[in-house]
């Protein structure tokens, strides 16, 4: 069995085994260790306290009142399992191992499961689909299941699992909140049973044609059940809902062939990137209904940019990459890796963002933003990071007949059959990645290696040579012999971003960039005297990196303060919380 996320049966790409790319050392080793080791840890406390497991033991029969008044809660307990799952970590495994006994004793004999339902809704299942979130959680519980079979040979959960999806093909149903239907794709893939796969596909065209009720307090675009999902042009309503829904269309449409769906998502994913996406990567901009705004409606003060929003747009983004081979589906998760989504975690892996505005104004309001929390009422954001940072080696490479594709950068070690990679680089910081080749077959075969579109000056030395590689990919395909190295230097000096003159709130800003990160100033680097409200860009002066030891910061020109200090977004936040702006007035 292959260890990945998203295993599908036919696309342009094939992802790589988890087991065949080993993080060595540098930035993402960093941030899959202290996952590994502080935050899935963390969120087993945490869900210790919040009760999620409490409530698990009420619906096995347990004495009690219910913890918490959301009706999905259990979905933070299968995302922490599937975080687990991918950890590869016999430790955290053996945590595990009393949660998947709470889940397995808590699902009723008919193969239901919802500790909401069966403690507080009476037993009665399915009688609240615009809200209730059963399919949703259930969904989070295959995905788990999936995790833990391919990851760990272990099929406790996936025993589980079948039942519950055994359970909900008894009814005609759709969810308010999508997420079932890849789940139930994935469910195909690992035990061959195409009715799951039939379901989802039932589900995805039974969307927009007026089936969920509520309409009255956000519409139908909240729940994206105004419109066909083949025939909605653009992305609309409740974000992460819609993005859920469109990895559940692509895994449709690769599984059966349907071009005309997997062109529907690649449109709306089109207007997403061109009107609707913050600078971070961030999707998101109203905080009413959690949901997209107008085009081009992208305020940084009042961003919503929900972290469970860009880890569903990098979810997206891979399944578009896999189906279609292109590389700015590649870009896309880079800078939302980068940006909208490490935002959402401390640096030390236990305190949490669930929105990421990019601006935070130095005298605020009282009940604003005051810094990341351990943990939330609706915790749906930091076990989604925990998965996420725990699969990440997954989404470094792919592979075809031809040869083996890098699409993100991080010393690694990459093993595909004949072929051996070794691949160093300092990479945020620095932009030279060098590929040793320590093991090949005799045969011609192709290196393909993303060069992202904020890079304008970048070159591949290899054996034959040196040459330009521009925006896009530079492919060799050549006889590589072991011990070879191909090296890709990417100039990342710090740059200047103008926003689309469209986007109202920040017309006559500029933003700070270098690399794959997004900067911004906060109040403890802004020149002394002043409130980051008062920084305006000094255009006739040159910015100047600092190299520091773990990260590397800029000194952004200001008028009449000199320079002011500029980190990167994904770090704001870790020295108490001040002022903090990425858009910066000319």
């Amino acid at each position: 069995m292959s260890v990945v996320v998203v295993q599908p049966s036919r696309t342009v790409r094939k992802p790589f085994d988890a087991r065949q790319v080993q993080l060595v050392d540098g930035f993402w080793a960093d941030r899959v260790r202290i996952n590994r080791e502080r935050t899935i840890p963390h969120g087993l406390d945490q869900l210790r306290r919040a009760g999620n497991l409490e409530n698990l033991r009420l619906a096995a029969g347990g004495a009690g009142a219910y913890r918490g008044d959301l009706p999905f809660l259990d979905s933070d307990v299968y995302k922490w399992l599937e975080a687990v799952g991918w950890s590869a970590d016999d430790d955290l495994a053996a945590a595990a191992d009393e949660v998947i006994a709470l889940v397995a004793a808590a699902q009723r004999g008919d193969g239901y499961l919802n500790s909401y339902v069966q403690v507080v809704g009476g037993g009665v299942p399915y009688r609240d689909l615009s809200w209730g979130h059963e399919l949703y959680s259930a969904g989070h519980l295959i995905q788990a299941a999936v995790a833990w079979h391919r990851a760990r040979g272990d099929d406790r959960l996936l025993t589980i699992a079948v039942r519950a999806a055994e359970h909900l093909l008894t009814e005609s149903l759709v969810d308010g909140h999508p997420g079932v239907e890849m789940a139930l794709v994935e469910l195909t893939r690992v035990t061959g049973d195409r009715r799951y796969l039939t379901r989802a596909a039932a589900m995805l065209d039974m969307r927009g044609h007026g089936r969920l009720r509520g309409a009255e307090r956000f519409g139908p675009t909240y729940w994206q059940d105004h419109e066909p999902v083949r025939d909605a042009a653009s992305v609309a309503g409740h974000a992460v809902r819609q993005l859920y829904l469109d990895c559940g269309a692509v895994d449709v449409a690769v599984e059966l062939g349907d071009d005309q769906l997997l062109a529907a998502v690649r449109r709306r994913w089109n207007d997403l990137m061109h009107t609707r996406t913050y600078l971070t990567g961030g999707m998101g901009s109203r905080h009413r209904d959690e949901a997209f705004g107008d085009p081009y409606e992208l305020p940084p003060d009042r961003a919503y940019a929900e972290t469970c929003a860009a880890i569903a747009s990098v979810m997206l983004a891979w399944r578009l990459l896999l189906a279609t081979g292109e590389a700015g589906y590649a870009d896309a998760i880079e800078r939302t890796l980068y940006n909208g989504v490490l935002s959402g975690v401390s640096l030390d892996g236990t305190r949490f963002f669930y929105t990421n505005p990019l601006q935070l104004r130095t005298r605020r309001a009282p009940g604003g933003t005051a810094g990341r929390r351990p943990w939330y009422a609706c915790a749906c954001c930091p076990p989604n990071l925990m998965r996420l940072l725990g699969s990440w080696q997954q989404y470094l490479a792919t592979y075809d007949d031809t040869g083996i594709q890098l699409h993100q950068y991080a010393s690694a070690d990459v093993i595909a059959g004949p072929i051996r990679l070794r691949i160093r680089t300092a990479y945020p910081w620095d932009g030279r990645v060098t590929v040793h080749i320590e093991q090949t077959p005799p045969q011609p075969w192709t290196l393909s290696l993303r060069v992202p579109r904020w890079c304008h000056s970048a070159t591949l030395t290899e054996p034959d040579g040196t040459l330009a590689a521009p925006a896009g990919t530079v492919k060799r395909h050549r006889r590589w012999q072991p011990g070879e190295v191909a090296e890709l230097s990417l100039d990342m000096p710090p740059r200047i971003t103008e926003p689309d003159p469209r986007v109202d709130a920040i017309r006559g800003c500029v933003a700070v960039e270098r690399g794959p990160l997004v900067y911004c100033v906060e109040s403890a680097d802004a020149p002394e005297g002043m409130e980051i409200e008062e920084l305006t860009w000094d255009r006739h002066r040159a910015f100047a990196t600092v190299p520091g030891p773990e990260m590397v910061g800029i000194a952004v020109p200001v008028a009449r303060g000199g320079t002011a200090g500029a980190i990167p977004y994904f770090a704001w936040a870790n020295r108490g919380v001040g002022g903090m702006r990425v858009w910066i007035p000319r």
